[in-house]
């Protein structure tokens, strides 16, 4: 294991860097890491650093949310006002509309094929939004006007919403029944998540206020928390659903309201964090690509993603209008919510490891999502902010 993480670690160095020099993304260079090292070609990763890929990126996820809470303002998302909910669910059924429109002719699937499709399709990738809108909070761009919060607040509860419908559409495939009462999982999923997070918070900023401890120790308490909140989830298989990553955002919101000046601290440690986990994440995303499944992959399946992506680019209009952003702050905000990688890294080969019929083609199709979004979508972020995001002024620039 200790070789894995050494190629993971310096050829991912390497290739971002490589990238970065060439003015791309550079997540794209590790991305491309994971695909060389990973099973597909190369198989220079152990195998029990593959087994537990998917707890690695989860780490990652709750390093880059919790920052990404420790960094988020309230006061600037209200003003934003009903977007900011509607940005949670519409785009995200719009698209999966588009895959239950498009999918049946052009892939052969059933209904309801095409609705398990959709939904691992359907969520946008925190990891891939999430740091961008962070950095631009950080220089300023959008920030009055509220467009990074609107993405971050957005992309973090999108995927809670996509996953729980995905978890009701593979249990009706696999011979089950789905009630009005799985249905209900989302908004309790999202509330118990917010609510859990908020105690957590009110109880950590009474601890710091109380006990005077080195942020260090601050952050270890904060990770081990948070990986607490997550196990809930993973237990919490009922009606009564709990979304971990929500309730790791918003321990930070509650930080931040509470103990500001401790919560920008952590911010800067939660950041030098996110250097290591960034290259973890997207590595072991990459070498979950299987490549065979993408050369196999027929041009409608391309289709079906492009298709579908303007489905969503309308879901994100209708939330937006009426608001007060202007018309540049409203392209880029249907540009920043387009990206896919981690939930369909995670989800992908579920319905493949069930038996359905569809599995292969969900994984298919899960991969090609990564490879045309992920870095189509990040190279979109960093071409456009400029252009069509208003800059206000910031302390240190």
């Amino acid at each position: 294991m200790l070789l894995s993480l050494a190629l993971i670690f310096l050829c991912g160095m390497i290739l971002g860097g490589l990238f970065h020099r060439l003015r791309l993304p550079p997540l794209l260079g590790m991305l491309l890491t994971g695909m060389l090292l990973g099973p597909s070609l190369l198989n220079l990763l152990d195998s029990s650093i593959l087994c537990i890929s998917a707890d690695l990126r989860k780490i990652a996820l709750i390093i880059i949310l919790t920052r990404a809470g420790l960094n988020l303002e309230l006061d600037e998302l209200r003003q934003v006002g009903r977007p900011a909910v509607l940005m949670c669910f519409v785009p995200a059924s719009f698209e999966i509309i588009g895959i239950l429109l498009l999918a049946p002719p052009l892939l052969g699937l059933s209904r309801l094929e095409a609705a398990i499709l959709g939904t691992v399709l359907a969520a946008v990738s925190p990891a891939v939004v999430v740091p961008r809108m962070l950095r631009l909070m950080e220089e300023g761009w959008g920030r009055s006007a509220g467009v990074p919060q609107l993405v971050m607040a957005g992309a973090s509860v999108d995927d809670v919403f996509v996953i729980v419908l995905f978890s009701a559409f593979t249990r009706l495939a696999s011979g089950g029944s789905v009630s009005p009462l799985d249905l209900a999982r989302i908004p309790i999923s999202i509330v118990l998540g917010i609510a859990g997070g908020v105690l957590c918070g009110l109880g950590l900023s009474l601890l710091f206020r109380r006990f005077h401890l080195r942020d260090s120790l601050k952050v270890l308490i904060i990770l081990s928390i948070s990986f607490l909140l997550v196990t809930v989830e993973d237990h919490l298989t009922g009606v009564i659903g709990f979304s971990g990553l929500l309730a790791v955002m918003s321990l930070g919101v509650t930080l931040r309201l509470r103990r500001r000046e401790v919560a920008e601290r952590l911010s800067a440690k939660y950041g030098k964090l996110w250097v290591a986990a960034e290259l973890l994440l997207f590595v072991l995303v990459g070498a979950a690509v299987d490549l065979r499944y993408a050369l196999l992959s027929r041009g409608a399946v391309v289709l079906v993603i492009l298709g579908a992506l303007i489905f969503r680019i309308a879901g994100v209009l209708v939330s937006v209008s009426g608001s007060r952003l202007s018309r540049k702050e409203r392209l880029f905000t249907m540009v920043a919510y387009c990206p896919k990688a981690t939930v369909q890294a995670a989800i992908g080969g579920v319905p493949l490891a069930m038996g359905l019929a569809c599995g292969q083609m969900v994984l298919t199709a899960a991969v090609m999502a990564i490879l045309i979004t992920a870095p189509l979508g990040a190279i979109a972020i960093d071409a456009t902010y400029r252009r069509l995001l208003k800059r206000d002024p910031v302390e240190g620039h």
